[in-house]
């Protein structure tokens, strides 16, 4: 081999060695920073999951009076094993029974309370009284006033609800002048109505 030839091939091993040196830190380095980022995927937190809603367990609906009455009042709704309780003190009304129903919408804007729209009905079945096999949601039957103009009642609905489609929240409660005669169709014939009150969630 030729003096020239020999220092090309020389020439040739350094290029190749200092291209080796220089590739392998480089591999470590990349290698270094996939490591990193690994550990920092690893390290970092999922995002927390959305805890649940607590539970209802009392809701409550204040009475005022629709215009040209004087009807007022406060019904409770208490979650238990059997249902919801139901316990209403209404003053002010007419001796005697009067409908007591819970209605479609919160809504008690209107000076009459026909804002509250019809009873709460999700399950379309017919107008009935509050042990009838077949009745609204919202039928609650009579509530009956004393000589003095106030009606108490306390009673356990299974058809009443808290949560999903027969849920009470937000609904409304709705005294009429007259008694429900428990069978007549849509509403019983109760009669105008005397107070509404929209049911809220209430403090346990």
């Amino acid at each position: 081999m030729s003096q020239g030839a020999l220092h090309q091939s020389q020439r040739r091993k350094t290029r190749a060695m200092r291209r080796t040196a220089f590739s392998i830190p480089l591999l470590l380095v990349v290698a270094m920073m996939g490591c990193r980022s690994s550990s920092t995927n690893q390290a970092s937190p999922s995002q927390p999951a959305t805890p649940p809603a607590p539970e209802i367990t009392k809701a409550i609906a204040v009475l005022h009076p629709t215009k040209g009455h004087d009807v007022h009042g406060i019904v409770t709704f208490t979650r238990t094993p059997g249902g919801i309780r139901v316990v209403a003190d209404v003053q002010n009304l007419e001796p005697g029974a009067h409908g007591f129903h819970i209605h479609e919408y919160g809504d008690c804007s209107a000076d009459d309370g026909t804002s509250a729209g019809g009873h709460f009905n999700p399950t379309g079945m017919p107008h009935g009284g509050r042990h009838a096999e077949k009745r609204h949601v919202g039928d609650l039957g009579n509530i009956t006033a004393d000589a003095s103009g106030r009606a108490r009642a306390e009673f356990v609905d299974a058809h009443l609800s808290f949560e999903g489609t027969t849920s009470i929240i937000g609904r409304a409660v709705i005294i009429h002048a007259r008694a429900d005669d428990l069978k007549s169709q849509p509403s019983g014939a109760a009669g105008p109505r005397v107070a509404c009150g929209v049911i809220g969630i209430a403090k346990p």
